[in-house]
């Protein structure tokens, strides 16, 4: 059971990620800065802490200002027409190096010793469940229901369908296409926060390589890379197929190197399963 609730404990991070992951892969689209999203709201975070800003204050901030990078992502895909690959690999590297700006480069360090808040996120529970697993399967729900039960949801997946005909349907598709983003925005920086209360510290270089695990739990998932065909569970069962896949490797003494190439060849064959089942 400790095992079963530390897998759980993490994979919330990625798990977070990846479900704003499969509303934007749902429209066809991609986002490639949610790691540099994660890394520059913790490292916002730890600056404000660190100032004496109180951490009830200093989490809703960096929730917002995820949500402000995810809509500049948004506005630039859906209202100036670019390609998502282009601007989310471009604002990648412009959050990458605002971080590196405001940080100096600099780690700030035990953020948890006067934050009760914070320190929750990783080290609380409520009836023996880890806060951060609470989290997870909250946001779960939540974004459940906004995708299978909502006319939002339903011109996500119109979008990624056809973009044209559901635009020719009267959907408010540039809008809808930006909301994504936006999401995807805020779920990087709550992902943040939890990474930031388990480190205790906020580093320059969080979530590199993040938006590499988050886009293989979607495609693991079943969701089309192609856009307008997937589930959100699948997604939740993606994640928890790294997630175990990471620790049982981890348990039985499989080098890092071989880890990497396991975890592709997984991935690989998802994406070859996808194809073949949609024949």
């Amino acid at each position: 059971m400790y095992n079963f609730l530390n897998i759980f404990r993490q994979v919330s991070i990625n798990g977070l990620i990846a479900f704003g992951m499969t509303f934007v892969i749902l429209t066809g689209g991609i986002d490639l800065s949610v790691g540099a999203i994660l890394g520059l709201a913790g490292m916002i975070m730890g600056i404000m802490i660190s100032g004496g800003t109180p951490d009830v204050i200093a989490i809703p901030t960096v929730l917002a200002i995820g949500a402000l990078l995810g809509l500049f992502n948004g506005v630039l895909i859906s209202k100036v027409n670019l390609q998502a690959f282009i601007v989310t690999l471009a604002t990648m590297t412009m959050y990458r190096g605002i971080t590196m700006i405001v940080s100096d480069g600099i780690p700030a360090m035990g953020l948890t010793a006067n934050s009760p808040v914070l320190d929750f996120f990783s080290q609380g529970s409520v009836l023996g469940i880890p806060f951060p697993m609470i989290v997870f399967i909250v946001i779960f729900f939540i974004l459940l229901v906004l995708l299978q039960n909502t006319v939002f949801g339903r011109g996500v997946y119109a979008i990624g369908g056809n973009e044209e005909v559901a635009r020719l349907s009267s959907l408010p598709t540039t809008r809808i296409k930006t909301w994504v983003y936006v999401i995807s925005g805020v779920m990087s920086a709550l992902a943040g926060v939890i990474l930031t209360s388990r480190l205790s510290s906020s580093q320059p270089t969080a979530g590199m390589g993040f938006e590499l695990d988050a886009i293989a739990a979607v495609v693991i998932g079943g969701t089309s890379l192609a856009g307008g065909r997937g589930r959100l569970f699948g997604t939740f069962i993606g994640v928890l197929i790294i997630g175990v896949l990471n620790n049982g490797l981890n348990i039985i003494g499989v080098s890092a190197f071989y880890q990497q190439f396991i975890k592709g060849l997984v991935i690989l064959l998802a994406v070859l399963l996808d194809r073949k089942s949609a024949r």
